[in-house]
Parts: structure tokens; sequence; C-alpha cells
């Protein structure tokens, strides 16, 4: 679903031969150790050379077969149903209706997504950005997907009367313990037009598990350890939000193997 690398190049073929664009790409790929897929890649690079035609797309505009950024606020939220896949394992889909100043649509989030509502909080009348969704077109309708690399925020800050419940304090918060879950790794464009990456881990300490979300720079730090490993975390950045708490490391906190 993602531009291929030859689309990709059209945007900078003025900048760049194709040798040395596909160079590049191969260059940043080593760096990576193979972290990131080759499109993701070339993607950042037409990002750095501002090509980046990425941005908030109107639901009236969105075209099927092609990825987009909307900004919309939820109307509905229907119930979880669960499915039978082909090979006989199960699965799970949410159908949510959104709408902008334009037009309606749904927005549909699959398995493991589905958690997304609830760890971020997000309910019908939650105004939501959903990044690098891709679009089909479904039986009511045009539909945005998250998949692999999108991903879905509440606006910040989310539902501006909640603003005096959120708190946000950068303390020398440590955690150590068992890496026993690593997810995928996420792309996204930042609200500034930057290229970040997210995913998300849990550290077993003892008897409790903690779920952290890890940014940028140290996402490839974590994807570099193994399930398993044994690691400390240090400067974790701690969000309260309504009673919950969340656990957020950036360029500031630092990962340690023991």
């Amino acid at each position: 679903m993602h531009q291929t690398i030859e689309k990709l190049y059209t945007l900078i073929q003025d900048l760049k031969t194709k040798q040395e664009f596909e160079k590049e790409i191969n260059e940043r790929y080593q760096h990576y150790n193979h972290l990131f897929e080759k499109n993701i890649i070339a993607t950042l690079i037409v990002d750095e050379l501002g090509r980046n035609t990425q941005n908030i797309t109107p639901i009236k505009d969105i075209q099927t077969n092609s990825e987009h950024t909307v900004i919309a606020t939820i109307t509905h939220i229907s119930e979880t149903k669960t499915f039978k896949r082909k090979n006989g394992t199960k699965g799970k889909i949410q159908k949510i209706q959104i709408t902008d100043n334009t037009a309606t649509c749904q927005l549909i989030l699959w398995n493991d997504d589905i958690n997304l509502l609830t760890t971020k909080n997000i309910q019908p009348g939650t105004t939501i950005k959903i990044i690098n969704a891709y679009t089909k077109e479904g039986y009511n309708g045009k539909e945005l997907h998250v998949g692999r690399w999108g991903t879905v925020e509440p606006t910040t800050p989310q539902n501006h009367q909640n603003q005096s419940n959120t708190t946000i304090v950068q303390q020398e918060t440590i955690i150590e313990g068992k890496l026993i879950t690593k997810e995928p790794t996420k792309a996204f464009f930042k609200d500034n037009g930057d290229f970040g990456f997210v995913t998300t881990i849990t550290i077993q300490s003892k008897n409790t598990e903690n779920k952290l979300t890890i940014w940028d720079t140290k996402v490839k730090e974590i994807q570099n350890l193994k399930i398993g490993d044994k690691i400390k975390i240090t400067n974790i950045m701690t969000k309260h939000n309504n009673g919950t708490t969340e656990l957020h490391v950036n360029g500031k906190s630092h990962i340690q193997k023991y």
C-alpha cells in the first residue's frame, strides 16, 4: 500500500539521479540494520529534501487504494466483532464512524489496533488524527484502514476541557526487568511534517508488567534487543491522564542491557 520507490523518485528526480537515490536507500538500509523497509527509507529521504506531499486530506477528497492522513471526529463506535480466518485463527474488527466538515466515512481497526481506543482514551466525540491510513471501497463507501505503518492519535490536548486533568512530568523514573513483548515499528509523519518512528514494548519486573512507548532514535536501540533480554531504562517520561499513567521513552532516556 505504500508508495513505490519508483513513484517516490519522481518527486526528487530533478535533485538526484536514480542511481544516487537507490545508493542512499541501500546505505541507510544497512545503517538501520534492516529495521525499516526500503520504501519507508525512500519516503524519509524525500521528506528530508522537502518534497514530501503528505498532508491532511479532507474526507471528501480521499481516494481508494491510496494513503491519507485525516483529522476527524468520532460520531459512533460499533461493537467489536470476531471472525475466523481461512487458516482457522480468530481475528477482530472494529468499525468507527468519523466525520469532518466535508463528509463522513468509516475507520476500520483490526486486531491489536482496537486496543488504541482504550490506551489512548478514544471515544465518541473525540477528535482524532488518523496517520498514514490506507483506503478501500467498502459496502457503505470509502473506508480508512489502520495498517502496519499507520496509527491513530487523539488531538492534543484531547478534549480541551480535560486539559486540567493531564500532566506530563519528566522525572528520573527507572524501570528494569525482562523484555517480554516488542511490537512492530510504525512510521508516521509528525504535525510539523517531520518523519518519526514509534513502537511499544513490555518489561516484566518481578510480578509487574510495564508497557512503554518508544519514540524515534530509541526505536533502533530497542529493535536491536531480543525478547528475554534484561534491560534497564532510566529517565522515562511519565504522563498522567485522567487517572491513567503512560510511560514514554524518548531521546532523553537511556536504555541499557545487563
